[in-house]
């Protein structure tokens, strides 16, 4: 039963473990908000960061890195604190949702991409080309304003048909009275 408790204690001051968790916790969001690359379609710098600082503290608490489990839970809480905190700050407060998630930026303006703004996100004009094609673009001038999004995924607005587009009426059944398809 003892080896339970000691299992359980906690070998580090808990305000210790707490700030630790928060430098940690913090010089990495920075470190994805300014400084990395954001992807296009790729997950929430946010949630990507607290997945992998939630990993490491539980592997760390698991393998017995940390001495005991109360270190880790302690770690672990602070994460979660801090996620759950931020993510409510943000939904409250338009300037924590704007210093915490990077800006909408248009990629792709009238048909033509925007050099600056592909060259400062690190996309190339192939991996915009192949994002374009799974939003059903085949061509860069059917392409009114294509926005990367906050998260990462890519937003297409696209000019109405043009005429060459449009079906024939012949290609179009004509519709029979009584029919009901």
């Amino acid at each position: 039963m003892s080896d339970l408790a000691a299992l359980f204690s906690l070998d580090f001051p808990p305000w210790q473990m707490v700030l630790r968790g928060t430098v940690v916790y913090w010089f990495l969001l920075v470190v994805f908000r300014f400084l990395l690359r954001r992807d296009v379609g790729s997950m929430g710098m946010a949630d990507l960061l607290f997945v992998v600082l939630v990993a490491d503290a539980a592997s760390n608490a698991m393998q017995g890195e940390y001495k005991t489990i109360g270190d880790g839970l302690v770690l672990l809480s602070t994460l979660i604190g801090w996620n759950v905190l931020l993510d409510w700050l943000s939904y409250r407060f338009e300037v924590v949702s704007r210093l915490l998630e990077p800006p909408t930026q248009i990629l792709v303006r009238h048909g033509k991409p925007v050099h600056r703004i592909l060259r400062r996100e690190k996309i190339t004009l192939d991996e915009l080309a192949g994002k374009l094609r799974e939003q059903g673009v085949e061509r860069l001038e059917d392409v009114r304003v294509a926005r990367l999004e906050s998260d990462g995924q890519l937003s297409v607005f696209k000019y109405g048909r043009r005429k060459e587009d449009a079906p024939k009426p012949s290609q179009h059944r004509s519709a029979r009275p009584g029919d009901t398809r």
